[in-house]
């Protein structure tokens, strides 16, 4: 039996994940999964004061996909509905390893292996990169308030992190194709062509793993 598409979008804050998004699920008409930011009560005072508001900011986001990510399982994988996420909960892990301390990491570790153990895992992955200078002028350009105090460091940090993560998780799912975008290079969202090649990506990418489209 073919599996269900299930495309999950990772990169750094501010690269286009949920652009990018958009516009496979309106080629392809999957269902659009996107990440809420901006419910989370914390991440205003997390921006303000990492180490002071790193748990809180990070288990309300855990359980938060979680819920979502249960949601999209029962309402639409199993019922052989398309998805495309602009995150997955991989991503989790990432941002803790940056911002918590060792004992909280360690405490927050065994709660997202109990969470995650039975969620289901993407077929197709896509990494968006870029420099910090793209990251900071799309962050810029999109004006949320709500990131107007994170530092430049704490971007560069997070996006050698992603690297060093999707490295490892190419290296430990030989079997979920993993697309990378140059973000520096790439404008899917004023460039047609650039655009039309992602997508013809993503389709070969989907018919070589034999999934329904």
């Amino acid at each position: 039996m073919a599996e269900v598409p299930f495309i999950a979008i990772e990169g750094p804050i501010g690269i286009g994940k949920t652009s990018l998004a958009k516009k496979i699920a309106s080629h392809f008409e999957f269902h659009l999964l996107k990440e809420i930011v901006s419910e989370n009560p914390f991440l205003d005072k997390f921006y303000e004061d990492i180490n002071e508001w790193s748990f809180q900011t990070e288990m309300f986001f855990l359980c938060n996909r979680y819920k979502q990510l249960e949601d999209i399982e029962n309402d639409f994988l199993k019922n052989a509905r398309p998805v495309v996420a602009d995150y997955h909960i991989v991503k989790n892990m990432i941002f803790a390893r940056r911002t918590l301390n060792e004992s909280q990491l360690d405490k927050y570790g065994q709660i997202y292996e109990i969470l995650t153990k039975d969620m289901p895992l993407p077929n197709l992955m896509i990494y968006i990169t870029g420099s910090l200078d793209t990251i900071m002028e799309r962050i810029s350009k999109r004006g949320r308030g709500i990131e107007k105090n994170i530092e430049a460091t704490y971007l560069q940090q997070l996006t050698e992190d992603y690297k060093q993560f999707m490295d490892a998780f190419e290296k430990g799912h030989p079997d979920i194709p993993l697309i990378r975008i140059d973000g520096d290079k790439t404008d899917f969202m004023q460039n047609q062509e650039h655009l039309e090649t992602i997508l013809e990506m993503i389709h070969e990418q989907l018919r070589l793993k034999g999934v329904n489209k």
